[in-house]
């Protein structure tokens, strides 16, 4: 089902399938990270930012001096898709 608005029942059984810290808020996925300094939080992004591009598939990224935030949707399908529940797995990997 790659690229194609999942329906709520299906997102709820691919969530449980993820570390429960990912949250969804709006109808995206949501997970927050802190870190001891900025030099950390970048080497993190650094590391989504070579997975995402692998992965063709682009997470929203904030962070700063000790925190890193992720927001996956899929903009095409204007929700949640089954590429967003791999990559937030394939970070949880990496952190």
């Amino acid at each position: 089902m790659l690229g194609i608005k999942l329906p709520e029942t299906i997102v709820q059984k691919y969530k449980s399938q993820i570390y429960p810290e990912w949250e969804i808020r709006n109808g995206k996925l949501y997970r927050h990270w802190k870190f001891p300094n900025f030099i950390e939080a970048k080497k993190f992004v650094d590391k989504i930012s070579e997975l995402a591009e692998t992965e063709s598939h682009h997470p929203d990224i904030t962070f700063s001096f000790g925190y890193v935030d992720v927001v996956l949707y899929t903009h095409k399908a204007s929700g949640l898709c089954e590429e967003d529940f791999i990559l937030a797995a394939k970070i949880d990997e990496i952190s």
